[in-house]
């Protein structure tokens, strides 16, 4: 979802404000599958968007931590096992401390973490990022679809089953998005390489 970088803070704040109001809360909190895969991605993305209000100074005061965005992209990843544990969902519709939590911590420790980090990043580090988010949601998805009995209190067997569908089918398809951009992306760049030469005169190695 694009929009332009001056609207994303404030499209920030009223999307946190509509995820944070109760009838929005009941209705995403009530199917497992919502919760886990659209209310924290939502939140996660307020985080991103709120990032580009920052200005110059404190975006390089966090460049000093935040070497090749690997201290960032570690506490997202933390962050995200924690919220990814039936347990933790669990002690957010039940407990308004863990709920309030969530919708800070999410925001700032994943979503702001990753904006400011994923720019840093190298290519060696972005690619064990997505190589763990690929293993995670197909580890995700055998622990709820492996599972005997339900693991969260307040969501069903079949909620619970439903939701390890779709960490497998999330997996899949990161996976096959993954390969056509390393196959297809390359072939795109050798051709718009030998398109450079050719307008430049250089000699072009055959293929």
């Amino acid at each position: 979802m694009m929009c332009p970088a001056r609207w994303q803070p404030w499209l920030a704040v009223l999307l946190w404000l509509a995820l944070a109001l109760p009838p929005t809360r009941r209705m995403m909190e009530a199917n497992m599958s919502a919760h886990m895969l659209l209310q924290l991605p939502l939140l996660a993305l307020c985080g991103g968007w709120m990032t580009r209000a920052l200005s110059d100074h404190p975006t390089q005061a966090l460049a000093a931590w935040n070497r090749s965005g690997i201290s960032g992209l570690l506490l997202a990843s933390l962050t995200s096992l924690y919220w990814m544990l039936p347990r933790a969902l669990d002690h957010a519709i039940e407990d308004p401390w863990f709920e309030l939590a969530k919708f800070l911590t999410v925001p700032l420790l994943i979503g702001a973490a990753v904006a400011l980090s994923w720019p840093r990043a190298s290519f060696v580090v972005r690619g064990l990022i997505l190589a763990e988010t690929i293993a995670t949601a197909f580890r995700g998805g055998w622990l709820y679809l492996a599972a005997p009995k339900q693991l969260c209190a307040n969501y069903l067997l079949a909620e619970q089953q439903r939701l390890g569908r779709y960490f497998v089918a999330a997996g899949v398809a990161i996976l096959l998005v993954l390969a056509w951009i390393l196959i297809f992306g390359q072939v795109r760049t050798n051709e718009a390489t030998r398109e450079r030469q050719k307008s430049s005169g250089t000699p072009t190695a055959p293929a």
